[in-house]
């Protein structure tokens, strides 16, 4: 965070404005200077390690000698002059990357980090080429650091950046650097998996090849061969910009695409790792018709006429998905009819998606992005495992804890960007944060109050809150002193606040939450405060299904059970996630023909009497809608995908051209359009990107780079002849390496890669911004489709009543395993955890259950026997199960449960 006055400086004879509160560094990057560094970075600040980045200062207009200074460690003064070009400036930063390289392997030919190194950008952008060191290298030994991150100390040029990011920035304790002097050391005391959920960012922070991608070394290509496209993550409902490549039609690596108001420069560990579900040779690629018990393929087009002829004989019930693209549930609900489609949401769920979707549109707060969220000085978080149902998000509370030291180090006329600085002085100062969930979360380490206790409690406290703050609101009854005395202090550290920040979400399954948040906001607001609020929803596009609306899987499989359905098509949706079994059992006995479109083996899929495989979201187009109500475009980034896959939206185009029942076009943009003119709700979301017509200089914009090679040599087993790339009609991106290279100046939605002259790894990203750490030229990718009215001022929501008794289900959720697809990732199986659940003390002591013992959990009439797990944080009342983890069974959260025979 800067200052915002300006300042004009010269630099080499230019006179530039620039951000006075910048350091010089970050001034001439956004001044579009080519200035060598390797310690600095935006989000890290400057701590001066690495002495790369000299320049020459001047005293004033007369003084032509001038000093070495290091301009990350140098302010924008108003009327400062510098040279980046002056010969002692450059003869420095030519010594010491030579220095520095002494000790650096020669590997560049065998790294994987090789033609997207930040290292050689800098080597050859300094005129380093001939080394003169003749001498023995320093040596290292390597670390097994787990599934995610490959290890080679002996390439760290010390610029203490992973540390200052893994320990300072994430928040991680198990790497850290050790030695002393020139012999240093960075990773683990002992050899063992990173445990920070945002390990990852090493690859992309390192700018050398020290931490490097291990699945993506497993399967390695160098970056200019990968075809790229811009990306949208799946795996949660933040909406973080990705930029997946692809070889060899594999989906070989994941990195963070930058988005100024989402992810900035970081995403989590299953947004960039969990993309493995695609190339999983068991998935379904070719269509199966199933009939008397025998699975056998047929042809496309036997595929197509079959649903169109079900369709068109009517009695048909369209299963949508919120793990699926707009154009997809469009498509669907146009082709069956409005009235017979779902959103393929469980009861609960659609109404807590709904009434989430409703706090946010028609309250007075404003919708928090990751990075306002970055900006609060206090934050209430209600009932939402942040750090595992939206990572990036948690990310980014953990930095607005910091709040408190950047007044105390602006009161001190300390520069927010010398971070060893302001980190001194603060010690352990910090801003509220009181984080109140159903068990422990990774953000209770830095809260003020981190506090247990089961959902309906959990919304007793928040209106409690929300009765401190304004009178007027609903009084709580019964709630015990220490409650009161916990809700008086959040109330009063809220109102004292500038920026404070409400979190909740749908994680814990309780409506009564969301609406104690939603009063906390409104209190705010009316005590002429500037609430920000933030709610996680459960998938990628949950917001989106419920701005097109549609009724919940209960409401649409009674009519199977009425006998009013005879086909049911289901896209991109595992119904044994959503319903009990006996129940969702009871509706396949009903249906005679089950059409499931789907990119992953699920128990569903198992079920279809036809199988149309579905592309993925690298192999498909389409919007998604943030849990902020931003649409976002994601690309299809495959040239062919293999066998019969095709994008969802596609198999449903050409069933409605066969069948006649609708006319949804022959593109994307069709289905766009419609979806955008036909639901009132949805209107802009073509403006997300532009259309397939879309050119820069007249040409398409490549998914290749301009050094993409070996394209003969990838189909020379069919033709020695490269063939033509195939057309896309559905994007303004290309198949090739032809077409307009350079988006610096081009819609940021349609950056499939970030390179410019001299500048390769991603640190390129700079050429692409307005300022070092602000929007993307242009503008950031999507367009919101709601905004709230700060004067709006709804009803309260009356407080929740005291919990019944009896032992009843909270959800727990897993950064890995939690998440269908995700979970689904090769890289991801040794970080999943088996099946369990979860008691207090307490509830294990009156139950007789004993940790690592197992016991049978009784609901309805259904039973299964799980691991127990004897938590202190749980509190007493409830069981937690995990969501998503094989072997637990799909319970809503609140189901009664008892306990049977115990092992």
């Amino acid at each position: 965070m800067t200052d915002k006055k300006k300042s004009r400086i010269i630099v080499d004879g230019r006179s530039m404005e620039v951000d006075g509160g910048a350091n010089l560094l970050a001034a001439a990057l956004g001044q579009g200077i080519n200035l060598p560094y390797f310690c600095w970075h935006p989000e890290l600040g400057s701590v001066g390690a690495c002495r790369q980045c000299a320049v020459v200062q001047y005293k004033d207009e007369t003084d032509t000698v001038g000093r070495l200074v290091m301009s990350c460690m140098t302010p924008c003064a108003d009327g400062a002059r510098f040279s980046v070009e002056h010969p002692e400036a450059r003869d420095m930063r030519a010594s010491v990357v030579e220095f520095l390289m002494t000790n650096h392997p020669h590997d560049c030919p065998v790294c994987e980090e090789g033609g997207h190194c930040h290292l050689q950008d800098m080597t050859v952008m300094t005129g380093h080429n001939y080394r003169r060191y003749r001498h023995s290298k320093r040596t290292h030994k390597n670390q097994d650091l787990g599934p995610f991150i490959g290890h080679e100390m002996n390439r760290c040029i010390a610029c203490y950046r992973c540390v200052r990011y893994y320990k300072d920035y994430a928040g991680g304790k198990d790497l850290d650097v050790f030695g002393s002097g020139a012999n240093v050391y960075f990773g683990r005391a002992a050899d063992g998996t990173l445990e920070s959920p945002f390990s990852g960012n090493l690859v992309e922070v390192c700018p050398t090849g020290v931490f490097t991608d291990k699945p993506y070394g497993d399967s390695y290509t160098r970056k200019w061969d990968l075809q790229t496209a811009p990306s949208v993550c799946t795996h949660c409902s933040i909406g973080c910009n990705l930029t997946p490549g692809e070889r060899y039609g594999r989906v070989k690596r994941v990195e963070n695409r930058y988005h100024g108001e989402v992810n900035g420069y970081f995403i989590c560990d299953r947004g960039r790792y969990g993309y493995g579900f695609v190339n999983r040779a068991d998935r379904p690629r070719s269509v199966l018709s199933r009939a008397a018990a025998q699975s056998e393929p047929i042809s496309v087009d036997s595929a197509i006429a079959q649903v169109a002829r079900l369709v068109k004989q009517g009695r048909v019930l369209g299963i949508g998905s919120p793990r699926a693209a707009l154009e997809t549930n469009y498509a669907l609900a146009q082709l069956v009819g409005k009235g017979n489609f779902s959103t393929g949401q469980s009861p609960l769920d659609q109404a807590l998606t709904d009434l989430g979707v409703k706090i946010l549109k028609d309250g007075p707060a404003k919708i928090a992005t990751v990075s306002s969220a970055e900006q609060a000085d206090a934050v209430l978080v209600l009932g939402e495992d942040v750090l595992n149902t939206g990572a990036r998000l948690a990310l980014a509370l953990r930095q607005s804890t910091r709040q408190a030291s950047f007044k105390a180090a602006g009161a001190a006329h300390i520069p927010l960007w010398q971070d060893a600085s302001v980190r001194t002085l603060a010690q352990d100062l910090r801003s509220p944060l009181f984080n109140i969930t159903t068990s422990a979360s990774g953000l209770d380490e830095i809260a003020e109050i981190a506090h247990h206790a089961i959902p309906s409690d959990i919304a007793r406290l928040g209106m409690a809150v929300a009765h401190a703050l304004d009178g007027t609101a609903p009084v709580v009854a019964g709630l015990d002193a220490a409650s009161m005395a916990m809700a008086a202090r959040i109330a009063q550290a809220l109102l004292a606040a500038e920026r404070p920040l409400i979190v909740s979400g749908t994680g814990c399954g309780s409506a009564e939450v969301l609406k104690a948040a939603a009063n906390v906001a409104n209190a705010l607001a009316r005590l002429k405060r500037t609430p920000s609020i933030s709610l996680v929803f459960a998938e990628s596009n949950s917001v989106g299904v419920s701005l097109l609306g549609g009724v919940a899987l209960d409401a649409a499989l009674a009519r199977v059970d009425a006998g009013e359905i005879d086909t049911v098509i289901v896209a991109e949706n595992d119904l044994a996630r959503r319903l009990p079994v006996a129940r969702l059992e009871a509706a396949f006995a009903k249906i005679k023909n089950l059409v499931v479109l789907d990119s992953i083996q699920t128990p569903t899929l198992q079920r279809a009497s036809l199988v149309l495989p579905a592309g993925s979201f690298a192999e498909s187009d389409g919007t998604l809608v943030n849990n902020e109500g931003r649409a976002q475009r994601f690309f299809q980034v495959f040239v062919q995908p293999y066998g019969d896959i095709r994008e969802s939206w596609r198999w449903l185009q050409q069933v409605a051209h066969l069948s006649g029942t609708a006319n949804l076009g022959d593109n994307l943009d069709a289905l766009t359009v419609g979806c955008s003119s036909g639901v009132a709700e949805l209107s802009g979301i073509e403006n997300a990107a532009p259309n397939a017509k879309f050119r820069m200089a007249g040409a398409r914009i490549p998914r290749q780079s301009h050094r993409s090679s070996g394209r003969t040599a990838m189909n020379a087993k069919l033709d020695v002849h490269e063939p033509r790339p195939p057309q896309d009609p559905d994007s303004p991106l290309a198949f090739s390496m032809e077409g307009k290279q350079s988006q610096m100046d081009g819609p940021a939605a349609l950056t499939p890669m970030v390179w410019y002259p001299s500048w390769n790894s991603p640190q390129a990203v700079n050429k692409f911004q307005d300022e070092i750490g602000g929007a993307l030229k242009g503008g950031d990718p999507g367009v919101l489709l709601f905004k709230p009215d700060p004067a709006a001022r709804p009803a309260w929501f009356q407080h929740a009543a005291p919990a019944s008794g009896g032992l009843r289900t909270v959800p727990l959720h897993h950064l890995f395993g939690s998440e269908e697809l995700s979970a689904q990732s090769p890289a991801m199986h040794t970080r999943l955890a088996a099946a369990y659940l979860a008691v207090s003390p307490a509830t294990a002591g009156k139950e007789n259950l004993k940790d690592g013992s197992e016991a049978d959990l009784k609901y309805g009439a259904a039973t299964v026997r799980l691991t127990v797990r004897v938590r202190a944080d749980m509190p007493a009342g409830c069981v937690g199960l995990p969501v998503g983890l094989g072997g637990v069974p799909s319970l809503a959260p609140d189901t009664p449960v008892s306990f049977g025979g115990k092992a």
